[in-house]
């Protein structure tokens, strides 16, 4: 089923993306950083064809909907055009997001493990073995999270697909996510093609990365100091301040700019509020370090 819808949605959107592609240069990249084995013809394709049931479907409800109340001619065209059109560009807009948001979910995970991945591949390195078998080695350990699967696409370039580590190295470091792994990585193929000694080189990045790990932690720390100040002076103070103030002003006077104010105060705390809260609540996710 799923192969006839994607046939279908490529034959029938693929145009958009081979005439438009830059628009879409984006998506094209964080796909494989996000490892998702898709084209991206195919990939954006799919989000037309997505956008397009959802524009279908909504028309249809809001169709039947309007038709049930038996609203005014104006108002049931308007939301027939709108409401529709929206739902169909939130959903496109949102399909093409995932791939961005999952290449950056695994930056941030392989990023976390990097430092302790660095140092066991240093002590494993000091026992002689080959870098190839760091690399398979470090691939089963699932602790390491999205770096071992990082490490596993070395392993299969070199034992499935016959090539030699250095090239193996090579590929993957152009698809992974985070830049301070493919520093790693390229400064590993440095080191090897220059003929300098792999364990030195490995155990200087394991200190490097271990100095940035505990520096970037550390900041985080002090800049939520500075966040708590922002949240009770705009999220704690500020509503109870307009909350007051619309109190008072409902005494003297019932409405303002012909809006009741106890609508403005309801409005203000089922609305704003929450709102404003779950947007900082999204803000520290998104600027959070993993621990």
């Amino acid at each position: 089923m799923m192969k006839r819808i994607k046939h279908f949605a490529n034959k029938t959107f693929g145009w958009i993306y081979d005439k438009y592609s830059v628009l879409f240069e984006i998506v094209r990249d964080s796909l494989p950083k996000a490892n998702m084995r898709i084209p991206a013809r195919t990939y954006i394709s799919l989000g037309f064809f997505y956008s397009t049931m959802a524009y279908v479907l909504s028309f249809l409800f809001v169709a039947i909907y309007v038709t049930l109340k038996k609203l005014p001619v104006f108002s049931s065209i308007a939301m027939l055009i709108f409401i529709p059109t929206i739902i169909a560009v939130i959903s496109f807009l949102t399909y093409m997001f995932i791939p961005y948001y999952n290449a950056e979910k695994r930056k941030r995970d392989i990023e976390t493990n990097l430092p302790f991945a660095i140092a066991h591949m240093g002590a494993i390195a000091g026992s002689g073995i080959p870098p190839q078998a760091i690399f398979k080695l470090l691939s089963k350990f699932k602790e390491y999270g999205e770096l071992s699967k990082e490490m596993e696409k070395i392993t299969r370039n070199i034992e499935v697909f016959g090539m030699d580590p250095v090239t193996a190295v090579k590929e993957v470091a152009k698809t992974t996510p985070s830049e301070s792994l493919k520093e790693v990585l390229m400064g590993f193929v440095t080191t090897t093609q220059s003929g300098g000694d792999i364990k030195v080189f490995l155990q200087n990045a394991g200190k490097q990365a271990m100095f940035e790990w505990q520096t970037k932690r550390k900041r985080f720390v002090e800049q939520l100091a500075t966040y708590a100040e922002f949240y009770t002076g705009l999220l704690i103070a500020a509503p109870l301040f307009v909350i007051s103030l619309f109190s008072v002003m409902n005494m003297i006077s019932g409405k303002i700019g012909g809006i009741g104010i106890l609508q403005l105060m309801k409005i203000s705390i089922y609305v704003f509020i929450p709102l404003l809260n779950i947007g900082f609540l999204l803000f520290l996710h998104a600027t959070q370090v993993e621990m």
